[in-house]
């Protein structure tokens, strides 16, 4: 069985994927640490518990990354001729499951708590022969949880962009949005402290359901990859034009009467097809070699692309 071609990154995105590893190892790093400052203050708020929580969460992400992109670059083999690509995907899937999963149970008990018109207190700890509300060392916690985050999606946004990784993609904008989770285990406090015992519910509440979005969010896109969609950008906002700068170029060269393409996104890369309907009665193997070698050259991410000719494209749609 013929495999597919093995898969480098070209020099401008290994260079990225290098920097992208870095800053997926420092933002783990990060993160255990945010988690370890979180756990200290706790208290007996539910919005700090689940910001600690989204804040565990926050690692599956980088790990993701890390684990899938050592082995998507794994050479195919005759048991696995197309390659390892889709390990993205399906280690995307996974994290986005943990997030749906935990972001449900998450609102699920916020709201029980809610109900229930459970009254949480901040107590206070004694440091240095000083005895502090705890809510004051709550919030640097939830400073030194957001900001540093906010810097690091920030310097992972171009990078997954030039890489075409979604997993990074998502992971920088979750961290770019710890803001906002921040926000809301603050306002939570803040309303302990002032007597506003639902504030605390609440808050809780608007975090899991943040984390609920993005878990249900990423798990749409990611089965729409797997149910092999039409390839769109890392922005998921528009369809790549990718696949019609193919068929654009296979309809410039000479030989070449009409052309239809096809792609499918294989995590950083894509496998295609074009039927082509050839000028002449018949077309030769070194015809079809250039226009494929072409195709591939137009982009990094074109990675296995096959042509077919046939006698017309409207025979080609139809079923015998």
């Amino acid at each position: 069985m013929k495999a597919s071609p093995a898969f480098e990154f070209p020099p401008e995105q290994d260079e990225a994927l290098h920097r992208a590893r870095r800053l997926e190892w420092i933002t783990i790093i990060y993160l255990i640490s945010v988690s370890v400052v979180m756990y200290l203050v706790l208290g007996s708020s539910q919005a700090m518990k689940t910001a600690w929580i989204d804040d565990l969460l926050s690692l599956i992400a980088p790990i993701v990354f890390l684990t899938a992109t050592r082995i998507a670059i794994w050479e195919p083999n005759e048991r696995f001729p197309y390659g390892y690509h889709r390990i993205v995907s399906i280690a995307f899937l996974c994290a986005a499951l943990a997030l749906s999963v935990m972001g449900g149970w998450l609102l699920t008990n916020a709201l029980i708590h809610l109900f229930k018109a459970e009254h949480p207190t901040i107590g206070g700890i004694h440091l240095f022969g000083h005895t502090f509300w705890l809510g004051w060392l709550m919030i640097p916690a939830l400073v030194y949880s957001a900001v540093p985050a906010m810097f690091l999606g920030r310097a992972k946004l171009p990078l997954a962009r030039k890489m075409h990784d979604k997993v990074l993609f998502a992971d920088a904008n979750m961290n770019k949005a710890d803001w906002l989770t921040a926000l809301a285990a603050l306002i939570g406090v803040v309303g302990i402290g002032l007597g506003y015992w639902w504030a605390d519910a609440v808050a809780s509440a608007l975090i899991s359901l943040d984390i609920l979005h993005d878990g249900i969010r990423h798990l749409r896109e990611v089965v729409c990859d797997l149910m092999q969609e039409a390839p769109r950008t890392v922005e998921r906002s528009k369809l790549d034009p990718l696949p019609d700068r193919v068929a654009a170029y296979l309809r410039s060269l000479p030989w070449v009467e009409d052309v239809q393409v096809r792609m499918r996104e294989e995590g950083h890369v894509y496998f295609g097809e074009a039927f082509i309907v050839p000028r002449e009665a018949s077309v030769t193997p070194e015809q079809l070699y250039q226009a494929t070698r072409g195709c591939t050259n137009l982009n990094w991410r074109v990675h296995d692309f096959v042509l077919v000719p046939v006698p017309s494209l409207d025979v080609e749609n139809k079923k015998d």
